[in-house]
C-alpha cells in the first residue's frame, strides 16, 4: 500500500510495496500529478536494480488514473527534450519571462566570486561558508552532469528552508530550480542579475558520474564553468575535492578530478581554497599534492579556515553526509568544501567595504 513519507517543493517521496517487500520511490509532482495513500504506481527500479548511487530509491514514471500535469504553462523551452518526459519550462532568456528584460541588459558577472563544487554534497557546505564570512544572498546554479530534476536533492530543500540558499537555478536539461536558463552562461548571469547573489555556488546535481579514468568524470564537465565564469568577469573559486578516508587511491589527498580540473580543464587563473588542516601531517600532503601538480605556477593557492561553515550548518540543524561519510569520519573532505565557500564569501564582504 502506496504510503506519503516525505514532501518537499517539487517532489514526495513514498513507501511502496515491489514484489511484496517494502520500498522507497520519489515522484516528481510535476511530471507525474500528485500522489495519495493507496495510489498505484508504475515505477522504473533500474537504478536500485543495479545498485546505482540513488540513495535507494525507485522513480514514479506514472500514477494509475492520473492525467500528466503540464510542467508550466506559459513556457516554450523544452528541457529532457525529445524523451517521453520532455517538460515545457519558461526560461529566464526567452520572451515573455518576467526575467527578459534584466537578461538582455547582463553583460557580466561585474567580479561575483563563483564556486566550482566538484560533488553535490559539496554545495551546502559552500553556500554555508559563504553565509558565514559575511555573503548576503547565495544562489546554486545547477548543471545538468547529474541528476537532471532538481527536487531530488534533500540537502537544496533543506538549504532553502534554513534560508542559507536564496535560489536555484537549473541548467542545460536540469529543470525544477526556482529558475530555468538554457546553459551555464545564462544561469550564471541569472543569479547575479535577477536574484541578486553576491556569492553563486555551481555543480551538478546529486549523483555524479566516474569512471576510474580521467577523463570519464561529470564534474569535469561542470569545471567548464570555471571557465565560463572568468568570460563573464566573474572571479572563479575552486573547492578541491580532499580525503583522507576514501578507499580509492585516486581520491586520496588530493583528488584525480581536482587535479585534472585545475590542471587541465581550467584555463583562466582561478582562486584555489586550501583548507587549514591541524594534522600538520596531512596538511603537507595536501600542499605537497598541489605543488607537485604544480598547480601554484597557475593559480592563487590560498589557506582557509572550513570551520566556520560546518559550524553554521549544525546549527541550522543540517547534517553533513558524503558517500555515507561525515565530518568526524574525513574531516578534510568537508573542510575543503566549507573553505571555498568562506574564501568566496570573504570577497562578497570585501567588495561591498571598497564600493
Amino acid at each position: 500500500m502506496l504510503q506519503v513519507v516525505e514532501v518537499r517543493p517539487g517532489a514526495a517521496e513514498i513507501s511502496v510495496e515491489v514484489e511484496g517487500a517494502a520500498a522507497r520511490a520519489i515522484a516528481y509532482t510535476a511530471l507525474v500529478g500528485t500522489v495519495a495513500p493507496g495510489d498505484r504506481v508504475l515505477l522504473n527500479t533500474t537504478a536500485v536494480h543495479i545498485g546505482l548511487g540513488t540513495g535507494g530509491l525507485h522513480f514514479v514514471v506514472a500514477v494509475e488514473g492520473s492525467v500528466d500535469p503540464a510542467y508550466s504553462q506559459t513556457g516554450r523551452i523544452m528541457k529532457r527534450r525529445y524523451t517521453p518526459h520532455q517538460v515545457e519550462v519558461q526560461s529566464v532568456e526567452e520572451v515573455g519571462s518576467a526575467s527578459r528584460a534584466a537578461m538582455e541588459a547582463a553583460e557580466g558577472l561585474d567580479g561575483l566570486p563563483v564556486v566550482w563544487s566538484p560533488l553535490h554534497s559539496m554545495v551546502g557546505l559552500a553556500a554555508a561558508g559563504a553565509r558565514a564570512a559575511g555573503a548576503r544572498r547565495v544562489a546554486y546554479v545547477m548543471t545538468d552532469g547529474a541528476a537532471l530534476p532538481a527536487p531530488l536533492s534533500r540537502l537544496t530543500a533543506s538549504l532553502r528552508s534554513e534560508a542559507l540558499l536564496d535560489a536555484v537555478i537549473t541548467c542545460g536539461q536540469a529543470f525544477g530550480g526556482d529558475l530555468e536558463a538554457v546553459n551555464v552562461f545564462s544561469g550564471l548571469l541569472a543569479a547575479r542579475h535577477v536574484v541578486g547573489a553576491d556569492v553563486i555556488v555551481v555543480g551538478d546535481g546529486p549523483g555524479n558520474t566516474g569512471t576510474g579514468t580521467t577523463w570519464g568524470s561529470t564534474d569535469l564537465e561542470s569545471a567548464m564553468s570555471l571557465n565560463a565564469t572568468h568570460i563573464l568577469g566573474g572571479r572563479p573559486v575552486a573547492a578541491l575535492r580532499i580525503s583522507f578516508a576514501d578507499p580509492r587511491e585516486r581520491h586520496r589527498i588530493v583528488s584525480h578530478h581536482s587535479l585534472t580540473a585545475l590542471g587541465r580543464v581550467a584555463i583562466a587563473s582561478v582562486h584555489v581554497a586550501v583548507p587549514s588542516i591541524d594534522d600538520e601531517g596531512r596538511r603537507s600532503a595536501v600542499w605537497d599534492a598541489l605543488r607537485a601538480a604544480r598547480l601554484h605556477e597557475r593559480h592563487q593557492l590560498i589557506e582557509v579556515s572550513g570551520q566556520p561553515a560546518l559550524d553554521l550548518l549544525s546549527a541550522s540543524g543540517i547534517e553533513s553526509e558524503s558517500m555515507g561519510r561525515k565530518p568526524s569520519d574525513d574531516p578534510e573532505f568537508f573542510l575543503a568544501a566549507g573553505a571555498a565557500g568562506v574564501l568566496a564569501g570573504r570577497m562578497a564582504a570585501g567588495d561591498r567595504k571598497w564600493s
